[in-house]
């Protein structure tokens, strides 16, 4: 577990950055916090970084956003609509990311147990600073265990 503390969205951005950069296709990101934290902010910082060229938007309605990068797709997610594991089992993440995709999910802790191997990024509102955000970074499953070491070090200047 990795904590982290971002000063603004920029910093959010900046955090985001740094993790795309060890993004694989493959890859599942799990966003959570409340409303309003910066979820999506984070999605924006993670897709510029990887190269995606047009706007990033919550995908609340749509439920999926895919946005081509180059060598990657980014999938953009939120499931905080959704009901049921059958709903979201109906979003066949399995298939975006076999595909060529990186899958971010909002609002994806309340199924993260079932999504298999991910990287669950929590994001909290800090109470002496409207701007400041609580990070906290988890792995799950060996394909992120394997690059721990580097998150780490490239998130070192965020660290608390």
């Amino acid at each position: 577990m990795l904590h982290l503390r971002s000063d603004s969205p920029a910093s959010t951005s900046a955090i985001a950055a740094s993790l795309a950069g060890l993004a694989r296709r493959g890859d599942l990101i799990v966003l959570a916090g409340e409303m309003g934290v910066g979820k999506t902010a984070f999605a924006q910082g993670f897709g510029r970084a990887i190269g995606v060229n047009e706007p990033i938007t919550s995908p609340t309605y749509t439920l999926v956003h895919s946005y081509p990068a180059g060598r990657v797709t980014l999938h953009h997610a939120d499931i905080y609509r959704l009901s049921t594991h059958h709903e979201v089992a109906d979003l066949a993440f399995a298939e975006l990311l076999e595909s060529d995709g990186i899958v971010i999910v909002e609002w994806g802790d309340v199924v993260a147990g079932t999504l298999g191997e991910h990287l669950l990024v929590r994001i909290e509102f800090e109470e002496a600073d409207e701007d400041a955000r609580g990070i906290v970074v988890t792995a799950t499953g060996r394909s992120w265990a394997v690059r721990w070491d580097e998150i780490e070090r490239r998130l070192a200047a965020f660290a608390c």
